[in-house]
């Protein structure tokens, strides 16, 4: 990994406060940066093929073209069988309410779902809304002090009644990576399908559904230096056998029954960008193509190649910052810490720090144009478990690949400054 090459391809990066310090992304768990090609790609779209879609002139069938090949580099990013499998929509939220409304169908009163109270809510409130129905909803916890999901905990839960498990392969708020895999195995002993968002890991490493062996999972390319656009795959037997609600001339066939209404097509044009962008991060090791292809052999070598590279990475650079707080008097990170489970954490590093809300350190960071999150970021259950939610939540640093070591040394001593 080179992330000084890497760096010029992010405009954003690039630019300066008043006083000429580059700005300090780290709020990348709230919507990453963009390469260069994602940009282009989608002014060339708006430019040379906008247009709605299955018309017999020109710019329709360019349109057509984006659409297939999205679902392929969507597929090629996930490992999945079949770019049949992916169905796009506006983000994450929206697509597991869609579906949660769509297997309402398959469930009856007495059925059971669990979900965790280390995941966002929107893996969450779609499921709550099935109580309307009758549908029991268990809550698997995790343990305050390491930020980890109670497994046995969970896999108590489960039985007979089971119909499904949705969980987070990593918590956006602590950084925790759930063994899904392991989640899996033990939902489908029962009968269970497993719903799974991958929104928070999915710049942090690879992604293989076929190895997760879950039956839906969900993404957003816009935390993976993509634009604002929703992603889910789902195994393509269920795909045919549910029946989602969509309007009467819109296809019968998956996944377009799928997709209610005009797509974001210049988002798709982005996604191909993107995908394409990270797939020339594993094939040069740090030096990414420009533009974007029809077709690209090897990609998903490529990918596993890019997303384990960057995992590495990635890795070094949050145990650095995670050492340096911990240097920090009366700041206190929640999650783990434990370099022992550091396979277990993407670098999402939360924090509160005595004596300041986490709005006003984020504030005073901001005036250093250091850029971090504070609150609940929508894991309302997370703050709530941990006693936080009416005391500001958490100062919550998110480090991706185009981060560096000296702009975590940066922020540090601007912590250090702070805590006075």
């Amino acid at each position: 990994m080179n992330p000084e090459a890497l760096r010029t391809e992010f405009p954003a990066l690039q630019q300066t406060d008043e006083k000429g310090r580059p700005y300090v992304y780290f709020d990348g768990p709230g919507g990453t940066q963009v390469p260069r090609a994602v940009i282009a790609a989608m002014e060339d779209y708006l430019v040379r093929s906008n247009s709605n879609t299955h018309g017999a002139f020109l710019t329709s069938r360019r349109t057509d073209e984006i659409i297939r090949r999205a679902r392929e580099a969507a597929a090629d990013f996930l490992n999945a069988p079949s770019p049949e499998e992916i169905v796009f929509g506006p983000n994450m939220t929206t697509l597991t309410f869609h579906l949660s409304r769509t297997l309402e169908r398959e469930l009856a009163s007495g059925d059971e779902v669990v979900v965790t109270r280390l995941d966002h809510d929107a893996n969450i409130a779609p499921w709550l809304r099935l109580q309307e129905k009758g549908v029991i909803v268990r809550w698997a916890d995790f343990d305050p002090e390491t930020g980890m999901l109670d497994l046995d905990g969970l896999r108590g839960l489960l039985n007979e009644r089971t119909r499904l498990v949705a969980v987070g392969y990593a918590s956006n708020a602590l950084g925790t990576i759930n063994d899904v895999a392991r989640i899996t195995r033990w939902a489908h002993e029962v009968g269970a399908w497993v719903y799974v968002d991958a929104v928070h890991y999915a710049p942090h490493g690879p992604i293989d559904v076929q190895k997760l062996g879950c039956d839906f999972l969900v993404c957003s390319a816009y935390k993976f230096f993509g634009p604002h656009l929703g992603i889910l795959w789902g195994r393509r037997d269920l795909l045919e056998r549910l029946r989602p609600d969509k309007v009467r001339p819109a296809p019968n066939e998956v996944p377009d029954r799928f997709e209610t209404g005009t797509q974001n097509h210049e988002g798709l044009a982005g996604l191909i960008a993107a995908v394409d962008y990270l797939a020339g991060v594993g094939e040069r090791y740090g030096e990414p193509f420009a533009g974007w292809y029809t077709t690209f052999t090897g990609r998903r070598l490529h990918l596993k190649t890019a997303m384990s590279a960057i995992q590495a990475y990635e890795r070094d650079l949050g145990w650095r910052l995670i050492r340096g707080l911990q240097d920090i008097r009366g700041l206190r990170i929640w999650g783990i810490t434990d370099p022992a489970l550091a396979d277990w954490r993407v670098p999402t590093v939360s924090f509160t720090l005595e004596g300041l809300s986490p709005q006003e350190v984020a504030a005073r960071l901001a005036e250093e144009g250091i850029f971090v999150w504070d609150g609940n970021f929508y894991a309302l259950a997370v703050t709530e478990r941990l006693g936080l939610e009416d005391k500001g939540g958490l100062v919550r640093v998110g480090l991706a690949h185009y981060n560096t070591a000296e702009e975590v040394d940066r922020f540090l001593e601007a912590m250090e400054t702070i805590r006075g």
